[in-house]
């Protein structure tokens, strides 16, 4: 797909001379015969992003080493994802957010069957989608939406009944673009 065709909404790829509120997410691939990518379920009651489905992560903190050290903090406090279990491989396109975030995806691989906990206040669920799955184009719908008087379009991934949209859809898309490219 022609990525022309794809407004800014939720965001887009971060331009140089944009700056937002820098923040790391961890996009944690489990290493199995078919790797996964682990998301939570945001909690509901939550001021921005409610129910949605999100990768582990948030702001950079001033004591941060920058965002590999963000990503894997906001995993161990999201989903008790240990920091020394995460072999981290690289990082992905900033990614500018509508709400003002400019996000750093940290591609990590951890091992299969850790035993994760939900951080209660912030996450309502942890699930494990196929990598495959999330990259194959054809998974990664253009939908529609009127925002701002505007129709826009943003990606949609859905998985056994889990809608993955917005910055999350975003980020899966420019990395399967960028494995794509690197093939």
């Amino acid at each position: 797909m022609d990525m022309s065709a794809v407004d800014p909404l939720p965001g887009d790829l971060l331009e140089a001379e944009v700056a937002g509120a820098p923040a790391a997410v961890l996009v944690a691939i489990t290493d199995r015969p078919r790797p996964g990518v682990i998301l939570t379920v945001r909690r509901e009651h939550l001021r921005t992003h409610a129910g949605q489905v999100a990768f582990p992560g948030g702001r950079i903190d001033p004591g941060d080493d920058g965002p590999v050290a963000a990503a894997l903090r906001e995993a161990e406090e999201e989903i008790g994802l240990p920091r020394g279990r995460v072999e981290v491989i690289g990082v992905g396109d900033r990614y500018r957010t509508i709400t003002g975030y400019e996000v750093t995806p940290v591609v990590g691989v951890v091992p299969p069957g850790l035993p994760l906990t939900p951080q209660p206040s912030e996450v309502a669920a942890i699930f494990e989608a196929p990598l495959d799955h999330l990259l194959r184009p054809e998974h990664q719908i253009v939908r529609t939406i009127l925002w701002e008087g505007r129709e826009r379009r943003y990606f949609e991934i859905e998985w056994q009944g889990h809608r993955i949209w917005g910055a999350t859809a975003a980020m899966i898309v420019n990395l399967s673009r960028r494995l794509e490219l690197a093939a």
